[in-house]
């Protein structure tokens, strides 16, 4: 017998049943962000492969190990798109929304990365993500931990996430850091891991970043690039911080938060959690004020996040249950009832919409029917035979109340659900 056909590793399907949570989350973002006056964009899953290169930098992970990477029959280099703001900035450029404007944007859909499969971390993933571009001050950065926070309120999740923060100064301070924390590796040489010697003279700040639990003793004694902060970047950080503080939003500063990706700079920030094990960040950004000039635009200040939408749906499958259900299950028995109750449906839902009315197909006497509605999950059995037909009425079943069945006439029965307050 043949093989059946799977799905790729790591890259999963997502089934009727959690679709709700996907949708009740998805939902709660779009209400929020739209609330905060951001704009959707949306743009191709496949990239040239440069725009990675170029913005996320030739010596990360991603670019090296991770990347999708393939020619298309023109022998072009393209790239399933690994993360969304270097798409999103590609295209403010592209159609020249970024120079002297100010747009606050905002996208949703899959990233891919060709990592090893666990929990919380897929080939195929989902990421919501934030933009904010020709806004310079700490007052935009903070503007997207609000939005932040307000995502983990109303999702139920607020306690269980705890908000790092830290700087990266400007370049010029990176620099200057960059001497002295290759200096002190160095001197630490025989006891760095393979990654990290990789990466010593090119990129050393994503040692830092380092998840080797070997490398953790080493990096707790490194200089701190919050040391070497210039005067202008220092005000950034404690402006920021003072406006953290007058919203009440709790943070910890960690001066080993790095960022995976070479373009951020100044103000840097994960949202983290104890609850999903070594998959512990749920939300990171930061500011990158080089990347549309990197990208061939003019110089545009710029901030912005993105979160995991697997992560963050685990987290609130933890605090509650969500289901979609059938608001009404209409059982008809009988020829006649079969043909005035597909009418009725299609009447209803003109009348109500909003509400999921789930008519019975395929027969089935009204025992096996009633016991269909009640699988389903609605609150309420609409029951159609001969006699309703005839009488233009139906008989209302209560399935997750203590009510006694009543009957309605059909005329009076859009108004009589709308009473129900369904769903």
């Amino acid at each position: 017998m043949a093989k059946g056909l799977q799905a790729i590793r790591g890259m999963n399907d997502i089934l009727p049943a959690d679709i709700a949570y996907w949708q009740y989350v998805e939902e709660v973002l779009r209400q929020v962000v739209d609330s905060y006056g951001y704009h959707e964009i949306r743009f191709p899953i496949v990239e040239q492969t440069q725009l990675f290169a170029r913005t996320i930098g030739e010596v990360t992970d991603i670019v090296e190990k991770e990347m999708y990477t393939f020619e298309d029959r023109n022998g072009d280099s393209l790239t399933l798109r690994p993360e969304g703001t270097a798409g999103c900035s590609r295209a403010g450029i592209e159609h020249g929304l970024l120079y002297n404007q100010i747009q606050r944007l905002w996208y949703m859909g899959p990233m891919f990365r060709h990592e090893r499969p666990q929990k919380g971390r897929y080939r195929q993933f989902h990421q919501f993500g934030a933009e904010s571009y020709g806004l310079n001050g700490p007052d935009i950065d903070v503007e997207h931990i609000l939005l932040a926070a307000r995502f983990w309120q109303a999702l139920g999740i607020m306690d269980q996430v705890t908000l790092q923060i830290n700087s990266l100064g400007t370049s010029e301070d990176r620099a200057r850091y960059h001497k002295d924390l290759v200096a002190y590796f160095e001197q630490h040489q025989d006891k760095l891991d393979g990654d990290s010697k990789r990466r010593l003279y090119i990129n050393p700040l994503r040692i830092l970043d380092s998840k080797n639990p070997e490398m953790q003793s080493i990096n707790e004694g490194a200089p701190k690039l919050l040391d070497y902060l210039s005067d202008d970047a220092k005000f950034h950080f404690e402006k920021f911080m003072l406006l953290l503080d007058h919203h009440g939003i709790q943070y910890e500063v960690n001066p080993r938060l790095v960022r995976g990706l070479d373009y951020y700079c100044l103000t840097v920030y994960e949202w983290v959690t104890e609850s999903l094990g070594a998959q512990n960040t749920v939300c990171a950004g930061g500011r990158y004020d080089g990347l549309v000039e990197k990208l061939g635009g003019k110089p545009t200040p710029a901030v912005g996040f993105a979160l995991g939408l697997e992560r963050l749906i685990e987290l609130v499958k933890a605090q509650q249950e969500v289901v979609l259900t059938p608001d009404v299950y209409l059982v008809l028995v009988g020829d006649a009832a079969e043909r005035r109750g597909q009418e009725l449906a299609e009447d209803l839902r003109d009348q109500l919409p909003g509400t999921v009315i789930l008519s019975n197909c395929g027969g089935g006497n009204f025992k096996a029917q009633l016991k269909r509605a009640d699988k389903s999950g609605a609150e309420i059995a609409l029951i159609i035979g001969d006699d309703e037909v005839e009488k233009e009425v139906v008989a209302v079943k209560y399935l997750r109340a203590e009510r006694p069945q009543e009957h309605v006439a059909i005329e009076q029965l859009a108004e009589f659900l709308n009473e129900q307050s369904l769903g």
